[in-house]
């Protein structure tokens, strides 16, 4: 199979890109599209055997649930049952990274959802991504790479890893956000956190107006948290203490914060964010680095970036 590359960053060409990659995904084709966060690698969120190769062409485990992606709050109703928390949620974050995990509808095929009777589902904040959805109807919308491997936040990455195993690749480019969205679990009373993002606690807390718990990173109803990810071929070493680490000369690359740029010498350094993580995880594999340490002082790090960065060095979190 060749993959086509649709592109989407040229205006004069826009609208037929996403034409034909709802057209493709209508047909049971699979493409990667972009979001604010990574991309994902779409299918309709109502076609069971399209859901199956999502699964395959990953090499997913089965019993990691997908995000269903949906254009607005009224398509949020038609995957999940919808409470007043789920209302004010939207009206504060969404479109954005924060995906919720809700009741499902019997719509949602269980593959989807792994089979659970609940459903993680999210509105992006990405033009191309919502034009794509009202086209096209629900997607899931794992992210478009092979499952454990630096999420895709440049359609270059989703090309690097599933070329010629997907239809196409919608290119819409550089993901701004550049780490998965929060996982925010709203199906059995009380909030809790499943997986941090970009959308933190005490934002969400204002929202509603209560106490939201934080679960142990490891529930089955969130993907992204029982299996290790984010991780590149090279080995990654993550340092969090009050004094940097010494780094002995070789193929190795240091990615820190913006503070300690200067505090490593006679080695390759570059700044970490959320944004850049993921590519500069992929550019460090790309140029033959065999170790990757990554250092950042205790509470330096957000808690999304933190969470991506530990589940990268392979380490329990």
């Amino acid at each position: 199979m060749e993959t086509r590359a649709l592109d989407a960053t040229d205006p004069d060409n826009r609208s037929l890109a996403i034409e034909e990659a709802a057209r493709l995904l209508l047909a049971g084709e699979l493409v990667a599209f972009p979001t604010e966060t990574v991309y994902g690698l779409g299918a309709s969120a109502l076609d069971e055997r399209a859901i199956a190769r999502v699964f395959e062409v990953k090499g997913r485990p089965l019993d990691n649930p997908l995000i269903v992606h949906v254009a607005d709050i009224a398509a949020i109703a038609s995957v999940a049952l919808v409470d007043e928390r789920v209302e004010r949620l939207a009206a504060a974050f969404m479109p954005g990274p924060l995906t919720l995990v809700l009741p499902a509808r019997d719509a949602v095929p269980a593959s989807a959802r792994g089979g659970l009777a609940t459903v993680a589902v999210r509105i992006p904040d990405h033009p191309v991504a919502l034009e794509l959805l009202r086209a096209a109807g629900p997607l899931v919308g794992p992210s478009a790479n092979v499952s454990g491997r630096p999420s895709p936040t440049r359609a270059a990455h989703v090309i690097d890893d599933l070329s010629g195993r997907i239809a196409a690749v919608l290119d819409g480019g550089p993901c701004r956000v550049g780490i998965e969205s929060t996982v925010l679990d709203l199906s059995s009373g009380d909030a809790r956190i499943l997986r941090p993002g970009l959308v933190e606690p005490a934002a969400i807390e204002a929202v509603l107006g209560a106490e939201v718990a934080t679960a142990g990173g490891n529930d089955r109803r969130s993907p992204g948290t029982r299996y290790r990810h984010y991780a590149p071929t090279a080995a990654v070493r993550l340092v969090l203490a009050e004094q940097p680490p010494v780094i002995a000369p070789g193929a190795r690359i240091v990615l820190t914060t913006r503070r300690h740029l200067d505090r490593f010498n006679g080695v390759f350094v570059r700044l970490l964010t959320e944004e850049r993580l993921y590519a500069l995880l992929r550019d460090a594999d790309d140029a033959g680095i065999e170790e990757i340490v990554i250092y950042a002082e205790p509470g330096e790090l957000a808690p999304g970036l933190l969470d991506r960065v530990t589940r990268a060095a392979g380490a329990e979190h």
